[in-house]
């Protein structure tokens, strides 16, 4: 069955908790449901990403990697490791050998998949935050993989967004002040 009923008053278990009920507006499950959203909107990038494999392939281990860490956080023994971190650095490293030089801030766009890359780059962002806000209230431990993975998995996303852009031949755009 695909509901309970058991959170129709506000609030929610997690596993690893006690199973005490907790409010569905707390830090916990407010992390959880962040990386949630962060998962399901690079399955959709994936998608739009058909063509480009590389980036498909990212963004595929990127979900994989945000599986761990909701464990982590809901309380499972499960953290995601020091590999994945220099897996998600070297890969950025790699692509941005390919790309000129940053001079600047640049404008979101150019590309559809580029601009999407920049939303889902945002929405890592406040994973992160809302990650990091649970941890310090000391509603979940974080591993220090896991909080080195948040703060990488924007700058993947940044640099495929770039990346994206290139490929296609599109220039970025800098802001004019």
């Amino acid at each position: 069955m695909l509901y309970t009923g058991k959170g129709d008053g506000g609030t929610t278990t997690a596993f690893g908790c006690d199973q005490q009920r907790i409010s569905k507006s707390s830090e916990l499950p407010e992390a959880l449901g962040a990386i949630d959203e962060l998962n399901a909107f690079l399955g959709f990038v994936k998608v739009r990403a058909a063509g480009e494999e590389r980036v498909a392939r990212a963004l595929g281990e990127a979900q994989e990697t945000l599986f761990v860490a909701q464990a982590e956080i809901a309380g499972a023994d499960k953290k995601v490791d020091e590999g994945a971190v220099q897996r998600i650095e070297t890969l950025i490293n790699s692509i941005e050998k390919e790309l000129p030089p940053l001079k600047g801030f640049s404008i979101a766009g150019g590309t559809e998949l580029s601009a999407l890359l920049d939303v889902a780059r945002t929405v890592a962002r406040r994973a992160e935050r809302r990650l990091i806000a649970a941890s310090e209230a000391g509603v979940c431990p974080l591993s220090l993989g896991t909080k080195a993975y948040m703060n990488r998995l924007s700058s993947l996303l940044f640099a495929l967004a770039r990346l994206a852009n290139h490929l296609a031949g599109v220039a970025e755009e800098n802001p004019r002040y």
